[in-house]
């Protein structure tokens, strides 16, 4: 194990400290090879420089980038491989790196707590691999990685709904339920968005000064159909269509009487 040690460390420092720019790469590829990524990156570093031009530096390229990803630093390993696309997109990597850029940022993606750029970016590049490889064989890793991602951007939008609702804030969780509707009209939350959308606007309708009062009575009552109309048979629904008969007495006893 010492001995191995030894000849790897003295074939990376006369490989480092060499001019022969063959040496080094095949150095490089040696360590790649062994997924001993952190011995060929600084070989390959120098090579990025030092073959810029030269029929080397595709391989180079390629090898360093790659190197990044086996490393599982996808921040940088996103950037070159997106890098190598963009220098390279004739190459017979530039598939293999298209995606791998694309998976990056996928690995980047946090938890729906968090902020989702990275998880939008994820999206967009996934979709432009398949715009650019309509026939490519990762098309269905594609998509079932998108499916991934776009659940993810859907339990955060409903979470934001969820969490206003409990927070008592009952005009931002119509607002957020009615805009998680349109983004997602077949999600499986749907039942329960339209529920807290059509709680949320009762309270609203409750709690409202006199002069908007009717407005809003007349929004929820809406509100409690839309819901009622949609699952007709959900446990919930003869509940909602008792908040919406409630709604409708209060609507009956503020509007003035008829005048004889």
């Amino acid at each position: 194990m010492v001995v191995a040690l030894l000849v790897g460390c003295g074939k990376f420092n006369k490989a480092l400290k060499s001019n022969d720019l063959d040496l080094k790469l095949r150095t490089a590829q040696e360590f790649y090879d062994k997924a001993q990524f952190e011995k060929a990156l600084p070989l390959l570093e120098e090579l990025v420089t030092l073959t810029r031009g030269s029929s080397m530096s595709e391989r180079v390229n390629y090898l360093h980038a790659k190197s990044f990803f086996g490393m599982k630093d996808y921040t940088m390993s996103g950037y070159y491989l997106g890098n190598f696309t963009r220098t390279f997109p004739t190459s017979q990597y530039a598939e293999e790196c298209a995606f791998l850029t694309a998976y990056c940022h996928y690995k980047n993606s946090p938890s729906y707590e968090l902020d989702q750029t990275d998880t939008r970016s994820a999206i967009d590049a996934l979709q432009l691999f398949l715009i650019r490889y309509p026939g490519s064989t990762l098309k269905d890793s594609c998509n079932t990685l998108i499916d991934v991602l776009r659940n993810k951007l859907e339990v955060k939008d409903f979470e934001g709904v969820r969490q206003y609702h409990k927070l008592r804030n009952h005009q931002a969780a119509g607002v957020a339920a009615e805009q998680f509707l349109r983004t997602w009209p077949n999600s499986r939350f749907r039942e329960e968005a339209l529920y807290l959308a059509a709680e949320s606007a009762v309270l609203l309708a409750e709690n409202s000064i006199e002069s908007k009062r009717e407005e809003r009575l007349r929004a929820a009552i809406k509100s409690c159909d839309t819901f009622a109309d949609a699952f007709p048979e959900a446990e919930r629904t003869v509940a909602v269509k008792r908040m919406a008969d409630a709604c409708r007495l209060k609507l009956h006893a503020s509007s003035p009487a008829p005048t004889p």
